[in-house]
């Protein structure tokens, strides 16, 4: 994505070059499986058109794209870059399970940031869900992508009672959750916990063709994309915005959009942001599974949490086993335990043998304390947005950053601009 060269001084309209501009990561470890699949690569530039476009999006992961996406065809000249070759960062990471349930549930947040805007946002990110399964349909993406319902199982978090009060405020408003006890759990799914809730507005899908199909689609509208270059400085003059370029090169455009993802801005690091390590798999093609599990994805209520699904190959992915530290998943013993503890974990829960996993991969990913994402403009300027941070709901969030940012450049003001301030 972006560059470690500059940093914020908050009002000076500018990103100073005596610093790093972002938190630079390898963010992944390992050939995750949706790169071993066809359609993972798009055509790009080496070299930018013009020295002048409307909207720059740094970043061309899930989060660019969709950001490109929804600027294109407004009559923009529009550039996306990155310092990789696109859908090579967290994006390829990702085991892309698109839930409208965050980290935090409800009836929690809400004692958060208040019952209204608690409300509001699982609202919003339920309609993101939805818009993104209207979204990848209406572009014709081949990406294995699958309306999906979610099981999130009772753990050490939340227990029956805590789930059964977090289904109740997710019906209060307007979200449809049904609550399974014991014994509903084993009948149905033969999974031995003491409660679960059952939600219908979550999907699955390959990330990186998903991602490359709406990347694709957005050229398709005039969108220009470029790798392998990397932004040195960032300006604000006036009414518009310069960038400067490892190529030598200034550019100029209206807005700048930093869709950096879990290479945060330095300038708004801050110690409630943190980065994590996860862990992930992928069993061979065809595994015997249980015949519900290839309509759901399963998560639980603990700390780590366990989550898995299948996919259209029939293969089961398992995730889970984070821990703090922004380097320990370069482990390449921790790599090799956490896979172990994983399968292990997943047999107990549901008797799938995974035997030996044709993949395993690993990555860093942010979080923040009430397991939103940080959108906004940079300290200091007006022009200049960033989107990022976005904890275990990448797609969705990314998918809201884009809606409201990018109505933010077109000249409207999304009313859910208040609910994801910058830390």
């Amino acid at each position: 994505m972006v560059s470690s060269q500059i940093r914020s001084k908050s009002g000076t309209g500018k990103l100073d070059a005596a610093d790093s501009l972002t938190h630079q990561q390898p963010l992944r470890h390992a050939q995750p499986l949706w790169l071993a699949k066809p359609r993972t690569s798009i055509v790009t530039r080496k070299v930018p058109s013009s020295d002048r476009f409307d909207v720059i999006v740094v970043g061309a992961g899930i989060g660019g794209a969709l950001m490109a996406h929804s600027l294109s065809g407004k009559g923009l000249r529009i550039l996306t870059i990155d310092r990789r070759h696109p859908v090579r960062g967290s994006s390829a990471a990702s085991t892309a399970m698109i839930q409208h349930e965050i980290d935090v549930s409800l009836h929690r947040l809400a004692r958060t940031i208040g019952h209204d805007k608690a409300s509001r946002v699982w609202r919003r990110s339920a309609g993101a869900v939805e818009e993104l399964k209207s979204l990848i349909r209406d572009l014709g993406i081949n990406c294995e992508f699958q309306a999906r319902h979610t099981l999130f199982l009772s753990g050490q978090e939340l227990g029956a009672r805590a789930l059964k009060k977090e289904a109740q405020a997710r019906e209060e408003v307007g979200i449809l959750a049904e609550y399974l006890d014991r014994a509903a759990l084993l009948e149905r799914y033969g999974i031995n916990r003491s409660g679960a809730i059952n939600s219908a507005i979550s999907a699955s899908s390959n990330p990186v063709q998903m991602t490359t199909g709406i990347l694709r689609a957005a050229k398709q509208q005039g969108v220009e994309v470029v790798e392998g270059l990397e932004v040195t400085d960032v300006r604000e003059v006036g009414d518009n915005v310069i960038i400067a370029t490892d190529q030598g090169k200034m550019i100029e455009a209206a807005h700048v959009i930093f869709c950096s993802g879990y290479e945060f801005l330095e300038c708004l690091r801050n110690p409630r942001h943190k980065l994590m390590s996860t862990w992930a798999l992928a069993s061979k093609p065809r595994l015997k599974r249980p015949d519900w599990l290839d309509n759901y994805l399963v998560w639980e209520a603990s700390d780590p949490y366990l989550y898995f699904r299948s996919t259209s190959d029939g293969r089961v992915i398992v995730g889970g086993e984070d821990e703090k530290g922004e380097a320990a998943y370069l482990d390449p013993i921790k790599i090799k335990h956490k896979t172990a503890v994983l399968v292990e974990k997943l047999a107990d829960l549901t008797g799938i043998s995974l035997g030996k996993p044709d993949f395993s991969w690993s990555a860093a990913f942010g979080v923040t304390p009430d397991g939103l994402p940080m959108i906004g403009t940079a300290p200091g300027m007006r022009r200049v947005f960033v989107s990022m941070g976005f904890g275990g709901n990448g797609i969705t969030f990314a998918k809201i950053a884009a809606d409201l940012i990018s109505a933010t450049v077109l000249g409207h003001q999304d009313v859910d601009w208040d609910l994801f301030p910058l830390l």
